[in-house]
């Protein structure tokens, strides 16, 4: 079963720390059947899980998979979805980075928040954005539900109507992260829990309306037109004579109304952006985001369809090699790809990409010179870092590994809770023979994912490897500490 290309593991600064703060705070906002206490336990545990770069798993398109909620990340797409979240969220009062952005692999249209500074965003819908206006707009709203903090008003009400196949819903998309299985979070059916999220995550009209004038406000301080978000209300609002079944999800959980539309009529034809042309460079790259998601995520007949054979465009060209990719023509893809390189040979995407496919043909060799371009490209992007990290790790031989412990001791500068990177740390220290280490490094892996026991018992055999009083006979000895707490508190509720 091969692991899904880069789109399903990406830089990880949009997502990385606010949850980890939740789940030490014990958080928990669900509660039916299992006591409010005991549920918010389980959300917190998952909540602690790593949301930082971890490889998910398929073994087909898409399309093919069971329908559930599925997380994915990307470097290039986070990075195009940052640059146009940022601007808003500061227009906000936001601080970005305390603003986790998620990328959940469904062809509906939606995009929706929830408490903690949580916004989800749909591959449909960002596919279905023909422009950035479109994407943009629709952030700018979600952002207003954000800034409004109008899912906290719904929170005791949450609390009283369990919703507990809600809960399992967003608790599978983040055990899907945690474990390296996208099979975990895809394992969640529609059906009755898609259900209980549509109600968890409806606003109301009057919500909905403040949302839209806060859109409109941040759209005008960062020198934008809503245009972009009334094209996507006119998009729903052709599906409201459809049944509830087949209507989007956005549709299902933001009221749209005749006022609402006539109130971004109204702003677009007042705002002095509406019809400003938008600059090539941003084009291209809201066409490369759509190319890639295309590529991965969509059967080639219709990647076709939205990227003709016969159309010779950059994200075109991208969209292509990405497809042959992944029905096994390498050649193919790679004569495509170096095509792109030789235009672009500062891109760092292109070679990341080029690295990848080599990778996950066995080149391993070829692989690394690709990753390292891309890192010296962008060299603090914790996602690049792993993967050449990851690159060098295989390759398995004294110089790569101590390489790799030096990437890795990058990436979890940014992310401290990355299990990835800890699962390749313990790799590198056991090839180098630095059993303290390794065992430190499996500790903070089962830390990660909030395997107590395990993190408990390494970190044990850590402190009796590591000369006492260094700073990672320290970290162990913190760490037996809490996962051992955390350990008994587990066994305690088997009994």
């Amino acid at each position: 079963m091969r692991h899904a290309p880069q789109i399903v593991q990406g830089s990880a600064s949009p997502v990385a720390s606010a949850a980890v703060d939740i789940a030490r705070s014990r958080v928990g906002w669900f509660g039916t059947g299992l006591t409010a206490r005991v549920m918010a336990r389980v959300m917190a545990r998952v909540m602690a899980l790593s949301l930082v770069a971890m490889v998910l798993f398929w073994s087909g398109p898409l399309a093919a998979q069971q329908r559930g909620l599925q997380l994915i990340r990307d470097a290039e797409i986070e990075n195009t979805i940052r640059i146009y979240a940022t601007p808003l969220f500061q227009a906000a009062g936001l601080s970005p980075g305390a603003i986790d952005v998620y990328l959940i692999a469904d062809d509906s249209l939606n995009a929706f928040v929830t408490q903690g500074g949580r916004m989800f965003l749909h591959t449909g819908f960002l596919m279905a954005s023909e422009t950035p206006l479109q994407t943009i707009g629709v952030i700018a709203h979600e952002t207003g539900h954000l800034a409004a903090g109008h899912y906290i008003g719904r929170r005791d009400e949450i609390e009283s109507a369990g919703f507990t196949a809600a809960a399992s819903s967003l608790l599978a998309i983040l055990a899907g992260i945690a474990t390296g299985d996208g099979r975990v979070a895809a394992a969640v059916s529609s059906g009755g829990q898609d259900i209980a999220l549509r109600n968890l995550l409806s606003f109301t009209r009057g919500q909905e309306q403040a949302a839209d004038q806060a859109a409109v406000d941040y759209l005008r301080g960062t020198n934008q037109s809503p245009e972009g978000l009334l094209d996507f209300f006119r998009i729903l609002q052709n599906q409201e004579v459809l049944l509830s079944a087949q209507q989007d999800p956005y549709l299902r959980t933001h009221p749209l109304t005749a006022d609402r539309i006539t109130f971004l009529e109204q702003a677009v034809a007042s705002s002095p952006y509406t019809g400003a042309p938008i600059p090539a460079d941003v084009m291209e790259r809201h066409q490369r985001m759509r190319a890639k998601l295309a590529g991965f995520l969509r059967t080639p007949r219709e990647v076709y369809h939205l990227f003709p054979r016969d159309d010779d465009s950059l994200p075109a060209r991208y969209a292509h090699a990405i497809t042959s990719f992944k029905q096994g023509f390498l050649d193919d893809a790679l004569v495509t790809l170096d095509g792109l390189i030789a235009e672009r040979p500062d891109d760092p995407y292109f070679h990341e990409l080029r690295g990848q496919m080599l990778l996950e043909n066995q080149r391993v060799a070829e692989a690394l010179p690709e990753y390292e371009k891309a890192v010296e490209l962008r060299p603090r992007d914790p996602q690049l870092l792993l993967r050449l990290a990851q690159v060098q790790v295989e390759l398995g031989v004294e110089e790569t590994f101590r390489a790799a412990l030096e990437n890795l001791t990058s990436v979890l500068a940014f992310e401290p809770n990355n299990a990835t990177a800890w699962r390749l740390s313990a790799i590198a220290h056991g090839r180098l023979g630095n059993q303290g280490m390794t065992a430190l490094s499996l500790a903070e892996y089962n830390y990660a994912r909030s395997n107590w026991r395990d993190a408990s018992g390494q970190a044990e055999k850590a402190k009796t490897l590591l000369e006492e009083g260094t700073s990672g006979w320290l970290r162990a000895s913190d760490l037996a500490v809490v996962a051992g707490r955390e350990a008994e508190q587990e066994r305690e509720r088997e009994r």
